[in-house]
């Protein structure tokens, strides 16, 4: 039997080269970073910045607004290694905070951060309504929590899975499709309405056609209002 540990060791060691411009699956997911900086609300300032499965840091580079701290945190520590490497200069400036953190269970105290970016990150996760509750509460009432999906199983997605992902995955020594099965556990399908349901969403992107249906679309993006009353029913 193949080890799943050796898939995400793999996975990891590699995650920059799949997630950047030199292929094309790369510069579709650089520009989903991209549109969420882009559709990011006029809002009172949002000093203090929470990105949870920040991965490399890859979103960071993307930021174009004013903040005075970023804690950048993910559940992988070789993950956290390389972005530290990436950022040294801000990281030196106390800029950015790395910290190891379960994005299911922070450690945080209630409304301690003004804004909280979760991109490509909740498909990953057990018990999506747990986790966005967790996400509502360290996040101030009146912030904003920014969310970027993959269009995941819609067809769109998975055709462009055949246009690059999965032959770049062979050639870096790991099953695509194994990843995505074991990685990509909910659907765009059923977080869309949960998302929809629990929450006071301010701005929703389809990207690239911009109709609002995962099937013709590769990502989801939103920002949602933060509110006391959220996640109550």
């Amino acid at each position: 039997m193949k080890s799943s540990i050796s898939y995400k060791s793999i996975y990891n060691s590699t995650y920059d080269y799949s997630n950047t411009e030199r292929t094309l699956s790369g510069r579709f997911l650089q520009k989903s970073h991209a549109l969420l900086e882009d559709n990011l609300p006029v809002e009172d300032k949002l000093d203090h910045i929470l990105e949870v499965g920040s991965g490399t840091g890859n979103h960071f580079s993307f930021l174009n607004q004013d903040y005075s701290t970023y804690t950048m945190t993910d559940g992988s520590d070789e993950m956290l290694e390389i972005a530290r490497h990436k950022y040294k200069k801000e990281a030196t400036a106390g800029k950015i905070i790395f910290e190891h953190q379960d994005a299911t269970s922070l450690t945080y105290p209630n409304d301690k951060f003004d804004r909280l970016i979760g991109t490509h990150v909740l498909e990953h996760l057990n018990n999506p309504v747990s986790v966005l509750t967790e996400w509502n509460r360290v996040v101030r009432p009146g912030g904003v929590i920014s969310i970027v999906l993959p269009c995941d199983p819609g067809l769109l997605w998975r055709f462009g899975c055949h246009l690059g992902p999965r032959q770049n995955a062979k050639k870096l020594g790991y099953d695509y499709d194994f990843m995505i099965a074991s990685e990509h556990i909910n659907s765009i399908f059923n977080l869309v309405i949960l998302l929809r349901h629990y929450f006071e969403i301010i701005v929703e992107k389809w990207y690239p056609l911009g109709l609002a249906l995962p099937d013709v679309n590769l990502f989801y993006i939103c920002h949602i209002r933060v509110g006391p009353d959220q996640l109550a029913n």
